[in-house]
């Protein structure tokens, strides 16, 4: 009968065990996502501004040397990202439907030679856009500038208001994951109630009965950390895969800064939960266990 409690026992505190990892890896997990999406905010919001177009269009007269001068000058400049020469013969091709019944209508192709132009993400902004626009009309060569502004202003305003309520998540989820973290080594503790009572009644320091509980908390902290790290690394590369232009893995320094800020959350909420949970028992009176 002695044996059979005690294995019941044991299972009892293994599936203890296994549950405050569990709480502490998932918990981890959500929170180091979220940090890995808060430390890319830039380069999506890069990627989402650098493939909003601007064309320039030539006026008719314009020669084919004019239009390569103005394909270095953009080349030479600092705020293009990259830029493409279409002619408008290239233009007819790619608009079928536009150019269709044209040709018996008009005596030639009505469309301009242009160039497709996309900016670097620092550069759009509504002033530096309307900066730039005037720099490029100034060229005698430019007939007209397009480029979607309702646009450029909905993507600033949008990035600026989820990067501020993925802050505010980030805060909330940080202070749920403390309170779920420190539940569950609460209720790991609780179990060893009767026993740090009886070591405190034989005259063992808080100190002492203290020091192999935060040992284990530490190490439940130190294996959900690193399960959630392990976790972290495999999205990292999902979605270093999924989506290259965001090269997560190129700019390694602050995704390492995420991983062991998981890694040092991990190891200190447990101990400060485990420290208080501890406390919190010694404290009690014996009759108060029950």
């Amino acid at each position: 009968m002695a044996s059979s409690f005690e294995k019941f026992q044991k299972r009892r505190v293994i599936s203890s065990y296994f549950s405050v990892v569990l709480c502490i890896f998932i918990v981890l997990t959500l929170l180091g996502a979220l940090g890995l999406f808060v430390i890319n905010t830039d380069k999506i919001s890069g990627y989402v501004k650098e493939n909003i177009p601007m064309t320039v269009y030539f006026k008719r007269d314009a020669t084919d040397s004019i239009t390569k001068a103005f394909g270095t000058r953009l080349a030479n400049s600092g705020y293009v990202k990259d830029s493409k020469y279409v002619s408008k013969e290239d233009a007819a091709k790619n608009n079928p439907d536009l150019m269709q019944g044209s040709e018996t209508l008009l005596e030639e192709n009505p469309l301009l030679d242009s160039y497709d132009i996309h900016l670097n993400s620092e550069y759009v902004q509504a002033d530096s856009i309307k900066k730039i626009e005037v720099e490029l009309r100034s060229d005698l060569a430019v007939g007209d500038i397009s480029y979607d502004n309702v646009l450029v202003d909905l993507a600033n305003e949008n990035i600026k208001t989820i990067t501020f309520w993925i802050l505010i998540i980030s805060g909330v989820l940080a202070f749920i994951a403390m309170l779920l973290i420190n539940s569950a080594l609460r209720l790991s503790i609780f179990s060893h109630r009767f026993t740090i009572k009886t070591m405190q009644m034989v005259g063992a320091t808080k100190s002492f009965i203290r020091k192999p509980y935060i040992w284990k908390g530490i190490k439940l902290g130190l294996y959900g950390a690193l399960l959630s790290i392990g976790a972290l690394i495999y999205l990292v590369y999902w979605l270093d895969g999924a989506f290259p232009m965001l090269n997560i893995w190129e700019d390694w320094i602050p995704t390492a800064i995420v991983l062991g800020g998981v890694l040092a959350f991990g190891i200190i909420i447990a101990l400060i939960s485990t420290f208080f949970a501890t406390q919190r028992f010694l404290n009690l009176r014996t009759d108060d266990l029950y």
